[in-house]
């Protein structure tokens, strides 16, 4: 080291203690200063983890609505059955949950920003609990129909609640990763049912199914709040508690509810708003435009074809000619979207929401069309005279499990989490409530339309359609889809409000506007470590 760079950083040092001395700080306890830093970074991970975990647990049963109906309603036509049903009952055995889950989904969004994300969760499994148990203890089919009803009503009330809950109470790092358990849960939901369906009738399955939401309603009961509702009702201290739960006794937790307060006072968040106001927030552009791009996601991804492969497997597979076991494949077929929506978790922190989108466009789109172009050719082969045995009928059971793997990895995961994500935090329960239930409307109609496409269009071009879609799905998500991985909320809403210009991050530098320019700095500055040896000796 030169003489000059010596004094020069003896000159540095002095300045650095001269105004750690205005604030009460020496030398002696620097290096204490610079512990306390680097321990304000990150709060403790299995504390928001363990609460994105409870949070996701009611999740399972929109599982559940999915796949009960698939195995209940071959149980219920058997002659011996104890409630015999018609093919009339049973389409709305199989239908009448989703008829009930588009208005959970309003209703939640609603009890989210008057009650709050807990309790609002806690609420959701009543309908449920009581909707299982009425289909358990059934003994005609109109009470398989209202627990049905219930059933679909507490599916559609979780969605929004527990993403909005676990991105508000993990930090950015992790947010990705956590409030991708919604999907797992949905996954493992389909697969619980598909598997006990097989061995226990169908009166132990609902009744089985009643243990996940009453263990979701006790667990969450001794979850807190998230501190972002707190300081939206003005109650800091109670949202300095929520924190200390959540990060542990080594975070800053000060820091982080200063910023909460600061940003809710600069975008009057913590202000309570009358109907016209509520109206009015729901139209501005912080919130209007991300819910455009997440309602063409939506519509995208579901006409993609995802919902007509999970509702149609078993037919699929016995119309694309395969040797293999039809039940059988659709099993595996549901540990493999489990096992990727997995990964799709893990991936989302390393790879970000757009990379993902694209894999799921692209996979989407070219296994769509190569099934649609298999199935013309097993067309013109089961027409030709004398009809031709179907070649290669591997093909057609791999595109639908390459199908199911890209799709998971991002259309089933990524949308629902920008749930939690992209909406400001005035209007993010109501909005959050909407889109899921459009969400849930497009499930709907892409289910009911396929007898119809397929009738019209014949399977294969059913398919065709979908691929297509699917690919010209790409261009709009390039186009319009924001990254906001490593985002945090407050950034990713000044960036739909106009505050910012992008959400790109340069090296070195923060997009993140500095909410706490009109708090009264009383942190002491970091002096290094080697400085201030350097001028001890």
């Amino acid at each position: 080291m030169t003489g000059q760079e010596t004094s020069s950083l003896v000159n540095n040092g002095k300045s650095a203690n001269i105004v750690a001395a205005k604030n009460g700080y020496t030398n002696g306890n620097a290096s204490t200063v610079q512990s306390q830093s680097t321990k304000q970074e990150r709060g403790k991970p299995m504390r928001q983890i363990l609460a994105a975990f409870v949070s996701n647990i009611g999740t399972i049963n929109t599982g559940f609505a999915f796949g009960f109906s698939a195995v209940v309603i071959p149980q219920l036509k058997q002659p011996d059955s104890a409630i015999p049903i018609d093919d009339s009952q049973a389409s709305w055995v199989a239908s009448l949950s989703s008829a009930s889950t588009p208005v959970g989904c309003i209703l939640s969004g609603y009890l989210m920003d008057r009650w709050g994300r807990k309790k609002t969760l806690i609420v959701t499994e009543v309908p449920l609990i009581l909707g299982w148990l009425l289909i358990a203890f059934a003994t005609n089919i109109y009470m398989i129909y209202i627990g049905r009803l219930l059933v679909g009503l507490g599916s559609g009330m979780v969605g929004a609640p527990a993403r909005v809950y676990t991105s508000e109470v993990t930090q950015p790092h992790l947010r990705g990763m956590l409030t991708a358990l919604a999907s797992i849960g949905i996954s493992l939901g389909v697969l619980i049912q598909y598997t006990l369906g097989s061995f226990v009738t169908w009166q132990i399955l609902a009744g089985v199914s009643t243990i996940v939401p009453i263990l979701a309603l006790v667990f969450m009961i001794f979850m807190p709040e998230t501190p972002n509702f707190l300081i939206v009702k003005q109650k800091p201290e109670k949202a300095t508690k929520s924190l200390a739960k959540l990060r542990g006794s080594t975070y800053d937790v000060e820091r982080e509810v200063d910023q909460l307060q600061n940003f809710a006072m600069k975008n009057n968040t913590n202000v309570k708003m009358t109907p016209k106001e509520t109206l009015a927030a729901i139209m501005s552009p912080s919130a209007l435009k991300p819910f455009g791009i997440l309602f063409l996601y939506f519509m995208m991804y579901q006409f993609s074809g995802v919902n007509t492969i999970t509702f149609y497997a078993v037919e699929i597979f016995q119309d694309s000619g395969t040797n293999m076991d039809k039940n059988m494949c659709t099993i595996v077929l549901g540990v493999v979207r489990l096992a990727f929506t997995v990964i799709a978790c893990v991936a989302l922190r390393k790879c970000g929401r757009r990379p993902l989108t694209f894999i799921s466009g692209i996979g989407c789109g070219v296994s769509m069309i190569g099934l649609g172009v298999y199935l013309y050719y097993k067309y013109q082969w089961d027409h030709a005279e004398p009809p031709i045995e179907a070649v290669n009928t591997w093909f057609p059971v791999a595109c639908i499990f390459v199908f199911t793997i890209t799709c998971t990895l991002g259309f089933l995961v990524v949308p629902w989490v920008m749930i939690g994500e992209l909406y400001p935090q005035r209007v993010r329960g109501i909005i959050g409530g909407m889109t899921t239930c459009s969400a849930h409307i497009f499930v709907f109609i892409v289910v009911k339309t396929y007898p119809f496409l397929s009738s019209i269009l014949y399977q294969h071009g059913t398919f065709m359609l979908y691929g297509c879609i699917s690919l010209i799905g790409c261009i709009f998500f390039y186009k319009c889809l924001p990254e906001t991985k490593g985002k945090s909320l407050q950034e990713i809403e000044d960036y739909f409000s106009g505050r910012i210009s992008t959400l790109k991050t340069k090296k070195g530098a923060s997009v993140l506007p500095n909410y706490d320019n009109n708090l009264n700095n009383t942190k002491p500055p970091i002096i290094s470590v080697e400085k201030d040896k350097l001028l001890s000796s």
